[in-house]
């Protein structure tokens, strides 16, 4: 067991220092982990079963939303949201935030860091707004992209691999998990107003902004998207029916989106090259290693801590683990702890638990590792201490009415 647990927080280590290798980080431990009899062959192929549709989906989403900002669909978001508030700052906040809640269920939490947060920082320079405003919006905007992020399946890695491992649906999971997600976005909105109040401006000069349609690359392309996300939501719903995995949709519409836009609109297939191919090893790698605590015997520890629990125990207690060790390996051992227990509404805490404890701290997700990496990028730097302390504040209160919503 104790084997089992150093390479886990090995390997935790080695992706917290350097995300952007952490698909080789994750595929070496793995090996590491094989080679010392932690893991079996036969675990190996298990896993590559388990995750193989997760991992494609989430691949999909993400080429999905590198094709939509080559057209311009999120800067017309974000400008389209600051001109709808009428220069009100606080109008402007509660918008934006909202923006961010939407584009992580639609789009997963990782494209709002990596797409969104790079579009805001940039839009809140143009309005000249002061560092401390800045702070608010970008820290604020942050934690939402994982507070959206449990709306729908496809919304988040987590939610992925646990409707594939455990074989939930698509409308069945979106059923159980509406209202919990829109308590969740409400609650968030009016904890961080509140948190950030001094911060917001109370009026904003809108004239610095540029018009909607000029942020739009191709107007054609642009309207044909919202056919196209309608027509590929369809496809979930028809899907769901016909027990179809969820990647078959994603990442082949997807790849057709990007053949269209390609010949229709000049977008460059180079965005493929953007698209984190790593994900699929890292996903592999870890739940490899994962899967030694589960031959080490602590997921049969954690099934009988859980049998006995309530929602709300299994939430906090994901959300604690996500918060520690990030919430991939947490849900992969938690969703090996939950097989077999009927009681469905711990299997949906535990997603929640998964999506928003990871604000706890700085390394509790792969999309606040890949935010934090976009800030250094722009020069923006908030501390492991500053965000301890946000997290800490912030997150306990948004969880509980969540999953007491649920």
């Amino acid at each position: 067991m104790e084997l089992a647990l150093i390479l886990l927080f090995i390997t935790l280590i080695l992706i917290f220092i350097k995300p952007e290798y952490m698909g080789y980080n994750a595929v070496f431990m793995a090996v590491i982990a094989l080679f010392l009899n932690v893991v079996s062959l036969e675990d190996v192929i298990k896993v590559i079963d388990i995750v193989w549709d997760a991992t494609l989906t989430f691949i999909g989403i993400i080429i999905l939303s590198l094709v939509l900002e080559e057209i311009g669909f999120f800067d017309w978001a974000a400008v389209k949201i600051a001109k709808f508030s009428k220069g009100n700052g606080i109008l402007m906040f509660v918008y934006s935030m909202l923006l961010g809640a939407v584009i992580s269920a639609l789009f997963s939490s990782d494209s709002a860091v990596l797409i969104l947060t790079p579009i805001l920082i940039s839009k809140m320079q143009i309005l000249k707004l002061n560092k401390k405003t800045l702070f608010a919006f970008v820290l604020a905007g942050g934690f939402m992209a994982n507070t959206g992020s449990f709306l729908f399946v496809f919304s988040n890695l987590p939610n992925i691999i646990t409707a594939d491992f455990l074989h939930i649906g698509f409308i069945e999971y979106f059923k159980n998990m509406i209202l919990p997600s829109v308590t969740a976005v409400f609650v968030s909105i009016s904890v961080l107003f509140l948190y950030f109040k001094n911060n917001i401006p109370k009026k904003v000069d809108l004239d610095l902004l540029p018009e909607c349609k000029s942020v739009i690359k191709n107007k054609k392309l642009f309207n044909f998207s919202w056919f196209f996300l309608v027509l590929l939501f369809t496809g979930f719903v028809i899907g769901d029916f016909y027990h179809i995995p969820v990647s078959v949709f994603v990442l082949g519409g997807a790849l057709l989106f990007l053949i269209i836009s390609h010949f229709a609109g000049g977008v460059s297939f180079g965005v493929l090259k953007k698209a984190p191919w790593q994900i699929l090893w890292f996903s592999i790698g870890l739940y490899v290693v994962v899967f030694g605590l589960k031959d080490a015997g602590i997921t049969s520890y954690l099934h009988e801590i859980i049998k006995n629990s309530n929602a709300l125990e299994v939430g906090f207690l994901s959300a604690g683990l996500s918060g520690i060790l990030n919430n991939l390996p947490t849900v992969m051992i938690m969703d090996i702890a939950l097989k077999g227990i009927e009681n469905q509404a711990l299997v949906y805490a535990n997603i929640i638990g998964t999506n928003i404890g990871p604000k706890l701290t700085p390394f509790g997700a792969l999309a606040t590792l890949l935010w934090f990496n976009v800030l250094r990028k722009k020069e923006i730097k908030i501390t492991f201490f500053e965000y301890i302390k946000f997290g800490i504040v912030i997150t306990p209160l948004i969880l509980f009415f969540a999953l007491e919503s649920l």
